[in-house]
């Protein structure tokens, strides 16, 4: 290819990817410095605070899926009055909650609200504010098999969401089988599936499962007296923590604290009590559109992340059969790191790592679309290089031997051959990166994935969400591939 082909390619890669971090769903502009400059002018120039939270924990946070896909609950109420009487916009970046402390870290977010417990581990990695809230834990279990007590679990099967305080209260069961889990609602249906005996779940959350769940029952655990309770995390030294106290006492000398509890926990729809089956997509009523749009942002991510892993990956392979020894070893170490190391660890090193090396907030759809780009061009690489030396090399001999330049040779006679024989590898990739963009959940993306999340935790039910979205799944890759099969008969008919 022309040196000027290459990088006009490379530079409508480079514009589509900066439309993504301007105009994509998880896009915040998040203003430098407004972590240290808080305290003494809280949000000049209307400058926002950007509060990261988990969304799948209701009545706490979770996502209004039926009514335009807002994150609501007690948290997210307590946030916005705290931060509207400091005279700031609230910006919400919804995530796992395993991966809040590492947003803080990073710098990523202002604050943490997600029913975040006190901790003395947490205390040694952030900041936090007095508490705001004490919940009890509960053992949630098959109303055939309840448990009264935590030692009636000892030699069982018990199960936890990664990185809660649950995993410390059940630290000293003796013999038991412990599964960490990202959400709740993933443990709820690891109990209907009888993979775990109980799980171990705070009781606002339990109440609502229950409610969705006719054969599951809950016990409440004693409460511990040490336990500090729900509060506000901040990074450590943060001058936000003194003013966000200040306006909690107000909140709770007032009573609008206690409204907003109050209005919080009576609000438990889930599924219908008198509802028995074990399959009820009527709960999915107001939440279709809601996955569906998720569709969009799945397809928009695959074709970036495709156009940047077959550009970069035919310049590697160009590399890797150049005569330029230090381009020749380039592309071989590249490719031995980027097939070498998991896809996940990729995305969670250019997502978190990115604002801590270079001071840039980076979009969570453009870290994927990077990392998902930069993994597929590894292996097409290989794939491409593979296609360049299946064109029969007499093709060269005769281009050399009529003078034609190496670029226009490789251009126009010998990639289109290539690409054309590699077709059918070519799909399978776009496939793969297709049903492999559901990884991009994992950051708080909003593909479809993470929308069939979101519904999940809002329905207290796993099974009809997750097979719908799979069912969209399945339709695009049948849309892929009988496009590409059109595609290779045409160019079958054009030889």
């Amino acid at each position: 290819m022309k040196k000027s082909a290459i990088v006009r390619i490379l530079a409508l890669t480079l514009i589509v990817f900066i439309l993504l971090g301007v105009f994509g769903p998880t896009d915040r502009s998040r203003a430098n410095g407004a972590t240290s400059n808080a305290s003494a002018s809280f949000c000049p120039d209307g400058k926002a605070l950007v509060m990261g939270t988990s969304p799948d924990y209701p009545p706490y946070e979770n996502v209004d899926a039926k009514h335009g896909g807002d994150i609501v609950g007690l948290d997210i109420d307590i946030a916005k009055a705290i931060t509207s009487k400091l005279g700031c916009k609230l910006e919400i970046s919804a995530m796992d909650f395993n991966g809040l402390i590492a947003a803080l870290q990073t710098h990523r977010v202002d604050f943490v609200m997600s029913g975040m417990s006190v901790t003395p581990e947490r205390k040694e990695n952030v900041d936090f504010s007095n508490p705001y809230y004490a919940a009890r834990n509960t053992i949630v279990s098959k109303k055939k098999k309840p448990f009264a007590t935590l030692q009636e679990l000892e030699g069982g099967k018990v199960g936890v969401q990664l990185g809660s305080t649950q995993e410390t209260a059940i630290a000293g069961l003796k013999n038991a089988k412990i599964t960490k889990l990202n959400t709740i609602s993933s443990l709820i249906q690891e109990l209907k599936a009888n993979r775990i005996d109980a799980a171990i779940v705070e009781d606002a959350v339990a109440i609502g499962y229950i409610e969705a769940n006719a054969d599951l029952a809950f016990t409440m655990i004693p409460s511990d007296d040490d336990a500090e309770g729900y509060a506000i995390a901040f990074p450590k030294g943060s001058s936000l923590v003194a003013p966000f106290n200040a306006e909690l006492a107000e909140l709770e000398s007032s009573g609008e604290k206690q409204k907003m509890i109050d209005s919080w926990f009576g609000q438990h729809e889930g599924a219908k009590k008198g509802n028995q089956l074990n399959l009820d997509f009527s709960i999915l009523n107001g939440y279709v559109g809601y996955i569906v749009k998720g569709t969009l942002v799945t397809l928009l991510f695959t074709l970036v992340s495709a156009l940047l892993g077959f550009v970069w990956g035919s310049i590697l392979s160009l590399f890797k059969i150049s005569s330029v020894r230090p381009l020749q070893w380039f592309a071989t170490v590249y490719t031995s790191v980027f097939r070498g190391t998991p896809l996940l660890l990729q995305l969670f090193i250019i997502y978190y790592a990115t604002p801590q090396l270079f001071d840039y907030d980076i979009p969570a759809l453009l870290a994927a679309g990077l990392a998902f780009g930069l993994n597929s061009a590894a292996y097409l690489s290989e794939t491409i290089r593979g296609g360049i030396m299946a064109v029969d090399r007499g093709q060269r001999e005769a281009a050399m031997a009529l003078g034609i330049p190496y670029r226009t040779m490789m251009r126009s006679i010998i990639l289109p051959q290539a690409v054309k024989n590699i077709l059918p590898a070519l799909v399978n990739e776009c496939v793969a990166l297709l049903k492999e963009s559901s990884l991009v959940s994992v950051i708080g993306v909003q593909d479809l994935m993470r929308r069939a999340n979101v519904v999940q935790a809002s329905t207290f039910r796993a099974f009809e969400a997750l097979l719908f979205a799979g069912a969209i799944y399945y339709c695009l890759v049948l849309i892929l591939t009988s496009l590409a099969h059109l595609l290779e008969r045409r160019l079958r008919r054009s030889d």
